[in-house]
């Protein structure tokens, strides 16, 4: 005779093909005492470390049988069969699951699969089963995208070719519209891109839609729904790749008209220009009219893609060529093609109305009114097509340039007063996965504070907030405290934690050849010493607790924190007083209070203020680039920083890395949070801006991302000196638009705090051009959104620096006239004026041709030599 506990043993010892024979003995009531020991044991095993592991892989097999057999409802049995910690076993356990639950009413198999359908974590890996489940229940199949994606590949991982294995398969119907309602494409559908490939979906979809096993009409109306619907390109590709595949008759076609009409306004880009093909030929047959092919001109012309626009301007000419009558209605529209921002489609919209416009009054006044959306290039000539009306009014106001305000300086919150909320503080940070410099640095003289007050207390509101950190658990402590990142290394020495592994060797187990090691190292020694501090008797407060949320402190409020603890008879910390000294504001005022100090502190304070502690001197040299993954061999210009004497000398040893001289480094392997390197070195900004700048560089010259994301903090406060600025010029050319977006921010930054040497940045710019390091239409992308913003007279300012190297010197020239055209609207805008003429303006724009290059240099040209003459028209 069976008994539970001889199944529990047969699981315990993981013999999960025995299971099925066993469990069939069993009758309701003994399940359900098994069922308490499978619950316990899965209970424990989840609870176990990693010394179990090998029982867990052993036993989990088997108790996920049992525990599947022994549940009464559906519900728990779904639950316990999508478990996390079952899932590395499943796939290879479907048969048995099957066996062990087969005595089921098929009611109960068919709530079973539906419920394990509706898990989106574990829907596709349990679809063979849940397909079996189907089977047996006689039930509808779920289609849940988890099934979706489950399905598809199960049929496309048959043998044979994916036609015959949808031939054979009884859930097409349901399953193929299905594909084209997932919130993401379904990833078999897209695994194969050549339609002669034996497993190519699109391909395949139109071969059954032929042969009448799939209804074509449902599978055109669900592409075409699908990309109305939208997304970026990659992703609607197999939807488009269906759409080919089917080739839709020019009836299908004009059934359409609204889809294709939507797609080409929204559409991403490689849509668009199918949808507006399709419409091109529709037009061409009669099949759209005129108010149709308006209302589509009016999209098109609204998006940036100067191919899609001209490819439109070219269909209204044909249609116009074709059908005069038709010119009320579409001309009007090109009113919209005006304001573009390609000066060459707003002239080829010039020249459309020119050709089709006639005598009608009412319709040249219509465009007239749209004219001031021109460029200024093309005044003169809409003023002679369309009358004085279309002559823009003549802003004779001053300019004024659009730059955001400087950031506040915003202060530190100050330090919690409480005890609940210095432990709400912690357990927030030791939780999150960023941590802000504020929430760090007011937990941090919290847990000093209040340890200095009653530790006592502290502890007992701090254990139970961090009851889940491994290091209070007494089985685990093989560890030094030291091992402890961030706050957790405080926290620890207030819960008197006693580990008892050994002490770390170095106080950063890993060394970098950049800055970051260095900044860790410090960060660290500041945690030990507080740690240490509270073992040993905690001071009343910290010393370096930054004013400023950017890590800055107040020069005034430490001399009053050094006179406090010299009146308490404490004595610093060195960590945190060094710490202090390279947050401390060098303000000379606080001279006379540090001197009455009369402590070595106070001392130190005078001297480090009155020179002592200047900031690292930053040379500039050039050296060819080591790693370039684009091909080439660029030179890149680099920084390097000279010796501080006094952190080398005077500093505790952790923090003596910063103050060596440095050679400008390799690649940064660890750059940590930029906010929290600001706030080590807060006062030093254009060393910090040195020490980046590998990691910028890497941003241009290969596919690195998020070397700029110091830029605009460095910006936002302090002094940006010459590092800063070539740090943000070499991020200009970074390859990913987001880190160029970050460096346009500082850019815009540096500009709002009147801090912004526009002919260094240029010059910095024109010298990157020059050697190659960054690409000019990289660059005009940056400048671009930086005159977007409104500093049309700041971005005029940096080209005008650059534009003569690249039309002048060896600087690729590819990506010219993307840069002579932003340069255009900026000096239109700005109404700039140049006293002597810009290097190679004129060459350039007087070659033949209609390159964008020349069209571009001699717009520029044109209104420069307009500003003048307005400027001497005004003066006179």
């Amino acid at each position: 005779m069976t008994s539970p506990l001889d199944v529990l043993a047969a699981v315990r010892a993981g013999h999960a093909r025995r299971l099925p024979a066993l469990l069939a003995l069993l009758d309701r009531a003994q399940r359900r005492e098994l069922l308490a020991g499978l619950k316990e044991l899965r209970s424990g095993l989840r609870a176990s470390g990693w010394e179990r592991r090998q029982e867990r892989e052993l036993v989990s097999p088997a108790l996920l049988i049992a525990g599947a057999a022994c549940q009464t409802g559906a519900a728990a049995a779904a639950s316990w069969i999508g478990g996390r910690d079952m899932r590395r076993w499943r796939g290879a356990l479907d048969g048995d699951l099957v066996e062990v639950l087969a005595h089921r009413e098929p009611r109960w198999l068919g709530d079973l699969a539906h419920r394990l359908a509706a898990r989106p974590a574990t829907a596709q890996e349990d679809y063979p089963l849940i397909e079996e489940l189907v089977r047996r229940a006689g039930c509808p199949m779920p289609t849940s995208d988890g099934c979706v994606e489950g399905w598809a590949t199960a049929v496309w991982s048959e043998h044979g070719t994916l036609t015959d294995a949808l031939r054979r398969d009884p859930h097409l119907a349901v399953f193929v519209p299905r594909l084209f309602e997932t919130p993401e494409p379904v990833a078999a559908f897209a695994w194969h891109s050549e339609p002669q490939a034996q497993h190519h979906w699109p391909a395949t979809l139109a071969r059954l839609a032929a042969e009448g096993r799939i209804e074509r009409t449902a599978l055109l109306d669900a592409c075409t729904a699908r990309l109305v619907r939208g997304g970026t390109a990659l992703h609607l590709k197999p939807y488009r790749s269906v759409l080919e595949a089917l080739r839709p008759t020019l009836e299908e076609e004009r059934e359409r008209t609204a889809d294709w009409i939507a797609l080409t306004a929204d559409a991403a880009s490689p849509v668009a220009g199918h949808a507006q093909e399709v419409l091109a030929r529709l037009a061409t047959a009669g099949h759209v009219t005129p108010a149709l092919l308006a209302e589509m001109s009016a999209a098109v012309f609204f998006r940036p893609e100067k191919k899609l626009v001209r490819a439109q301007l070219a269909l209204l000419g044909k249609v116009l060529a074709r059908d005069a009558d038709a010119a009320p209605e579409l001309l009007p529209v090109l009113g919209e093609a005006f304001g573009h921002p390609d000066t060459d489609v707003q002239e080829r919209a010039l020249k459309l109305a020119a050709a089709h416009l006639g005598d009608d009054r009412a319709l040249r006044a219509e465009l007239a009114d749209r004219a001031h959306l021109l460029s200024p290039v093309h005044h003169a000539r809409a003023v002679a097509l369309l009358g004085a009306d279309a002559a823009p009014e003549q802003d004779t106001g001053p300019y004024r340039e659009i730059l955001p305000p400087p950031p506040p300086s915003t202060p530190l919150e100050a330090s919690p007063e409480s005890v609940e909320e210095t432990v709400e503080l912690v357990a927030a940070a030791v939780n999150s996965r960023t941590e802000s410099v504020e929430d760090f640095e007011r937990a941090l003289d919290g847990l000093v504070r209040h340890a200095h007050r009653d530790r006592a207390a502290l502890a007992a509101a701090l254990r139970p907030a961090l009851a889940d950190r491994y290091w209070l658990d007494p089985a685990r402590r093989h560890f030094h405290r030291d091992d402890l990142p961030g706050l957790e290394h405080v926290a620890a020495a207030v819960l008197d934690v006693r580990p008892s592994g050994p002490k770390p060797q170095a106080l950063v187990s890993w060394r970098s050849d950049c800055h970051h090691s260095g900044a860790a190292a410090a960060r660290h020694a500041r945690l030990a010493e507080a740690a240490r501090g509270i073992t040993a008797g905690p001071p009343p407060f910290l010393l370096a607790t930054p004013t400023l949320t950017d890590g800055s402190l107040d020069p005034h409020v430490l001399v009053g924190r050094l006179a406090e603890y010299a009146r308490l008879g404490v004595t610093p910390g060195p960590v945190d007083f060094a710490q202090a000294l390279l947050r401390v504001h060098r303000d000379p005022s606080v001279l006379p209070g540090a001197a009455a100090l009369g402590t070595p502190e106070g001392e130190r304070l005078v001297a480090w203020i009155g020179g002592a502690g200047r900031p690292a001197a930053v040379t500039r040299r050039t050296a060819p680039a080591e790693h370039h993954r684009y091909g080439g061999n660029p030179d890149r210009p680099v920084l390097d920083t000279g010796e501080r004497p006094v952190l080398l000398a005077e500093f505790p040893a952790a923090f003596r890395e910063l103050g060596q001289a440095r050679k400008a480094s390799g690649r940064c392997w660890d750059a940590g949070a930029p906010e929290t390197l600001i706030a080590l070195l807060p006062q030093d900004r254009d060393a910090l801006a040195a020490w980046s700048l590998p990691a910028v560089l890497a941003c241009a010259l290969d596919d690195e991302r998020g070397g700029t994301d110091i830029l605009p903090g460095l910006a936002a406060a302090g002094p940006g000196g010459p590092a800063l600025h070539l740090a943000v010029a070499t991020g200009l050319g970074a390859r990913h638009a987001q880190d160029r977006l970050r460096s346009v921010d500082a850019l815009l930054t540096l500009a709002g705090r009147g801090e912004l040497d526009t002919v260094r940045l240029g010059a910095d710019l024109a010298e990157l051009l020059e050697l190659g390091t960054l690409k000019p239409s990289r660059l005009a992308d940056a400048l671009r959104t930086a005159a977007a913003t409104g500093a049309h007279a700041t971005t005029w300012a940096v080209l005008a620096q650059v534009l003569p190297a690249l039309l002048t010197g060896s600087a690729d020239p590819r990506g010219t006239g993307e840069l002579l055209e932003t340069a255009a609207v900026c000096a239109e805008r700005s109404r700039a004026v140049r006293q002597e003429p810009l290097a190679g303006l004129d060459a350039a724009a007087s070659r033949p041709g209609r390159s964008r290059l020349i069209t571009q240099a001699a717009r520029l040209r044109d209104a420069l030599h307009r500003n003048r003459e307005a400027m001497a028209a005004a003066a006179r």
